[in-house]
Order: C-alpha cells, then structure tokens, then sequence
C-alpha cells in the first residue's frame, strides 16, 4: 500500500472516529441511553419480583417437607412404642 493510500486510511479512520464521539456523545444518545437504561432497570426488577415468588415458594416446600418427615418420625415412633 502506497503512502498517500495508508495516508487516506488514517485520514478516514480519523474522521469516522471523530464523527462517531459525536454522535454518541449528542443528546439524542443521551436520551436513547437514559431510556435504554430505565428499560433495563424495569426489567431487573420484574426478574427480582419472579426471584422472590420462587424463593419463597422453595422455603414454604421446605417447611412442609420438614413437617411431613416430622410427623412420619412420630408416627413411626408410635408404631415402635406400640408393638413394645
């Protein structure tokens, strides 16, 4: 490649540069990232919400199944007591 073609290159590359800090940096990027972002929150906090349905769903499963072996060991217990 000749010096004027990696001169071009360079000049192009500086220009793109340039012209793409400006427009990400404009207000209207401002603002398509400020909306961007408050979807992006909304949608954390949905995920949140579903995370702590299914958490608790998962501890009240765990209490009733603690009661259930609970009151299996009683009434094994019983059965024991009562063949003695």
């Amino acid at each position: 490649m000749s010096f004027c073609g990696k001169f071009c290159s360079f000049a192009a590359g500086v220009l793109f540069g340039t012209a793409g800090i400006k427009i990400l940096s404009s207000k209207d990027a401002k603002k398509v990232y400020t909306h961007a972002t408050a979807a992006t929150l909304r949608a954390k906090d949905c995920v949140m919400k579903t995370v702590n349905t299914v958490k608790e769903n998962c501890e009240d499963i765990y209490a009733e199944a603690k009661q259930i072996n609970a009151e299996r060991e009683e009434k094994d217990a019983e059965e024991i007591i009562g063949e003695a």
